[in-house]
């Protein structure tokens, strides 16, 4: 297997054609050194009427003294599960690369809780720092702490399995799946974190043949390498999931992937009314799909991990949540967002053919209203009877 380090990949309408970037140079590249074929291949055939399985990152949010908002994060946790996704928890979305490990294990506690086993997927998450080496133990207590609690573990990449060569990486995850019943794999692109990496088909062949490696996240934001994945599952062992991570394209839904996405953290119940409406095979999927994907084009600009905060602003506006605000050394965005998300949110509430909740009440509260929350709608514990995708 090749040891090559992989390159940030942009979706084409971030560069010219053709070009991937590494360490800020452009470098002409193939779609092998993006972890795919080396020559594309056709696209593959839609799969309609597919029953899609979705799993949702769950946002942690905060308080305005950047306290975690545990309240609030029950609350997010409840709707997901209330919408039928599968909440996973201790991913990037949650915050997991800044929580101290207290409140990752608060949170694995709150999502056993509340989903019961087996109703979950949380990261097994090993910090490090850049120059570490890979810690097999350390991975091993973080998926066995995931599993203890009745979740899916999805081992969350780091500095230091990020610095094995692929054969060693697929060994890797052949250990830690030998002691799990099931698991997911992750390969992440470093646009969301500096020590992401996407691995060669080869590579991927290889967790195809680890029996309990339920599926793959692939988040490289690269359609191709993701229909190289596809092609390759669809050839070599069928009930492997590829649980697409690409925000900019989800879509790729209808072609055959599953889901693990941050975006859905934004409108759980928006995915699922759109999901149900592809296994129904209804037009109207497209539309939804189409406002979902604006939404993910705006929410996963660069720098990509601002996206965090326009779900904390998307969620406040929805009145799921009290605060927008993120921990010290997240990214934000600047306030102007709030109009463009309050725009979708009152789009995705046209769409569902009733009346706005206070979501969709243009976000008075954070555009300067001083009108009390409470009064207009439901909050973040409650349900409003006009929410539209409830």
């Amino acid at each position: 297997m090749s040891n090559e380090r992989s390159v940030r990949v942009y979706p084409d309408d971030w560069g010219p054609p053709g070009v991937v970037f590494e360490g800020g140079a452009e470098v002409e590249g193939s779609a092998e050194r993006a972890g795919g074929a080396a020559a594309p291949g056709p696209t593959p055939a839609l799969v309609p009427g597919r029953r899609i399985v979705g799993y949702s990152a769950v946002l942690l949010p905060h308080t305005d003294g950047g306290e975690v908002d545990w309240v609030g994060f029950e609350s997010l946790l409840g709707r997901t599960l209330d919408a039928g996704l599968i909440p996973a928890v201790n991913m990037d979305t949650g915050y997991v690369q800044l929580l101290p490990e207290p409140d990752r294990a608060r949170v694995l506690a709150t999502a056993a809780s509340l989903a019961g086993p087996g109703g979950f997927a949380a990261g097994a998450f090993v910090p490090d720092t850049q120059g570490d080496g890979y810690d097999p133990a350390a991975y091993n207590r973080a998926a066995a702490q995931v599993a203890e609690a009745g979740g899916t573990p999805v081992v969350f990449p780091s500095w230091g399995l990020a610095s094995l060569s692929e054969e060693v990486w697929v060994e890797a995850q052949a250990s830690l799946g030998a002691e799990l019943d099931r698991f997911i794999a992750f390969e992440l692109g470093d646009m969301f974190v500096p020590y992401g990496r996407i691995y060669s088909l080869e590579a991927y062949r290889g967790l195809l043949g680890i029996a309990s490696c339920i599926g793959a996240k692939h988040s490289s934001l690269s359609r191709q390498a993701e229909w190289d994945r596809l092609a390759l599952r669809n050839e070599v062992r069928a009930d492997f999931s590829v649980f697409t991570g690409n925000d900019l394209a989800i879509d790729m839904v209808c072609y055959g992937s599953d889901y693990l996405l941050g975006l859905s953290a934004f409108a759980p119940d928006a995915f699922a009314e759109r999901d149900r409406r592809w296994a129904a095979e209804e037009a109207s999927f497209h539309e939804l799909n189409d406002l979902l994907q604006y939404l993910g084009f705006f929410a996963f600009r660069p720098p990509v991990p601002g996206y965090r905060h326009d779900a904390a602003m998307f969620l406040k506006l929805r009145g799921r949540i009290d605060s927008d605000a993120t921990p010290a050394g997240a990214p934000t965005r600047p306030d102007c967002d709030r109009a463009v998300l309050a725009d979708i949110a009152d789009r995705l509430a046209a769409m569902g053919s009733v009346q706005p909740t206070k979501m969709e009440c243009r976000a008075s509260s954070a555009l300067g209203d001083a009108t009390d929350r409470s009064a207009n709608c439901s909050g973040r514990a409650g349900r409003s009877s006009v929410d539209p995708f409830q």
